[in-house]
C-alpha cells in the first residue's frame, strides 16, 4: 500500500532522517517507535504531506505523492491534541469531513450514528468537546477519523494526553476498531508497551534511521542491534570474546569464562560482540548445589550474590551482583519460588536463548577487511584528479 524509497530530511542543515526504507502492506498495524527527536513523527509528517521530503520518494497505491499537498493526499491524520471544534457538537464535529466532502444530508446522519456507536458514545450527539472528559474527546476524534473510512490513517501519539488506565483502555478499542474496519495504521509512539501491544509490526527508529523492523515478538526476542536490545524492554547485555572451533561459533568467552555454544557462522575469531539475554530466559541454582544436571553442557554460567528482590504486582524482579560488579536480572511470576537476598547463586540460561550481536567496533573492524585498498586508492586518485582537472590513465 505505501512505500518510503530512499527518504531524507533535513531542518537548518541537521539530517534528521538518513535514506529510510520501509514498506507498509494494506490492513497493517505498524507502528513507529524510537526515543524523543529519532525522526518518527517526521516520518508520519511528510507521508501526511506536512513536510516534503528532500530526496527520495513516498509512494501510494503505486502513485508517487512526491510534491502533493496535504489535502489532495486523502489521508486522515489523529493528532496528540484531538483538534475537535469547541464551537460544534459532538455530531457537528464527526459529520465536518463528509459535509466537506459533499456527501447527501440523508446519508450524513446514520453514518454519524454508526460511527458514535463504533466507539461507545451513542447519545453524547448534542454534547461539546467542553462537556466531555480526555477520553471521550478522543473517542470522538477516532470517530471523525474513520467516519470517510481513509484505507490509511495516521496517528501521531494519540493516546499521549490520557490517564494511565485509560490509555491501556483506549489501546484496546483502537487495536479492535483497526480490525473491525480493515484500515491500515500507522501509529506514531515512543511508548515500548503500547507499540508491542497493539501493532502487527514495528519500526524501531534512532537519530533517523531504521535500526529494526519486525513483529513484537522477532523485535523481543530477536534484536539486530545493540540499541534495539536495550531500548526494547529490559535485558541482561554484556560483552563477550568470539572464538570458533569445527565451524561452528563454540565460545563466547568473558570475564566469567563463560563458554556458549552457538550455531553461527558470521562472527570471526577474536571479535568482541554484545550477548543480550532477557530477564525471563535467566535460570539460577544455588552455588552450593553440586549438580549440574539443569545446566546446558559447556555453560557454566556466572556466580553472583541476590541485592535486592522487587514485588512489582504479576512480576517479580531479582537483582543480582556478578563478582565483577556488574548486575544482572531475572524476572518471573509472582508465584514462582525465588532466590532471596543475600543468597549466592549461579545464572544460567539456554544457548538459544541470548542474542549474539556484532558490536560497532566489530562492524568497522570487517568492513575494513572488506575493502580492496587497492581499488579505494585508485577511487581517490581518480577524485582528485577531478578537483585538479588532471587526467588519469
Amino acid at each position: 500500500m505505501l512505500e518510503l524509497k530512499d527518504i531524507q530530511k533535513s531542518f537548518d542543515g541537521v539530517q534528521v532522517i538518513k535514506c529510510v526504507n520501509l514498506k507498509i502492506n494494506d490492513g497493517e498495524f505498524v507502528s513507529f517507535l524510537g526515543p524523543s527527536g529519532c525522526g518518527k513523527t517526521t516520518c508520519l509528517r511528510m507521508i501526511a504531506g506536512f513536510e516534503h521530503q528532500d530526496s527520495g520518494s513516498i509512494i501510494y497505491n503505486g502513485k508517487p505523492l512526491d510534491g502533493l499537498p496535504a489535502h489532495k493526499r486523502k489521508l486522515n491524520t489523529l493528532f496528540q491534541n484531538y483538534a475537535l471544534f469547541p464551537h460544534m457538537t459532538v455530531f457537528e464535529n464527526i459529520a465536518y469531513g463528509l459535509k466537506a466532502q459533499g456527501v447527501k444530508k440523508s446519508e450524513i446522519a446514520p453514518r454519524v450514528m454508526e460511527a458514535l456507536e463504533m466507539v461507545h458514545l451513542k447519545g453524547f450527539e448534542d454534547r461539546y468537546p467542553a462537556e466531555m472528559s480526555g477520553g471521550q474527546r478522543q473517542r470522538v476524534a477516532i470517530a471523525r477519523a474513520v467516519i470517510n473510512r481513509p484505507p490509511l490513517l495516521l496517528l501521531d501519539e494519540p493516546l499521549t494526553a490520557l490517564d494511565a488506565k485509560l490509555r491501556i483502555a483506549m489501546r484496546y478499542e483502537l487495536r479492535s476498531l483497526q480490525r473491525k474496519l480493515g484500515i491500515t495504521f500507522i501509529y506514531v509512539t515512543h511508548d515500548q508497551e503500547e507499540a508491542m501491544t497493539m501493532s502487527d509490526r514495528i519500526v524501531i527508529m534512532n537519530g533517523g534511521v531504521v535500526e529494526q523492523e519486525g513483529t513484537p515478538s522477532e523485535i523481543y526476542y530477536h534484536p539486530k542491534t545493540k540499541f534495539v536490545s536495550s531500548f526494547i524492554g529490559e535485558t541482561n547485555l554484556f560483552d563477550a570474546v568470539a572464538t570458533k572451533c569445527g565451524g561452528k561459533l563454540l565460545s563466547l568467552e568473558d570475564e566469567a569464562g563463560t563458554s556458549i555454544g552457538i550455531d553461527d557462522e558470521t562472527f570471526r575469531d577474536g571479535a568482541v560482540v554484545n550477548v543480550s539475554v532477557r530477564p525471563d530466559k535467566v535460570c539460577w541454582k544455588n552455588s552450593s548445589d553440586e549438580s549440574d544436571k539443569n545446566i546446558p553442557e559447556g555453560f557454566a554460567g556466572f556466580t553472583g550474590t541476590v541485592k535486592d528482590v522487587i514485588f512489582s504486582g504479576s512480576l517479580t524482579k531479582v537483582f543480582v551482583e556478578l563478582s565483577n560488579g556488574a548486575e544482572f536480572k531475572i524476572t518471573r511470576l509472582s508465584a514462582c519460588k525465588l532466590p532471596a537476598a543475600g543468597e549466592k547463586i549461579q545464572l544460567f540460561w539456554k544457548p538459544e536463548d541470548c542474542v549474539v550481536i556484532h558490536s560497532p567496533a566489530d562492524e568497522i573492524h570487517q568492513a575494513i577487511e572488506n575493502v580492496d585498498l587497492g581499488e579505494w586508492v585508485r577511487k581517490q586518485n581518480q577524485e582528485l584528479a577531478k578537483i585538479l582537472g588532471i587526467q588519469t590513465f
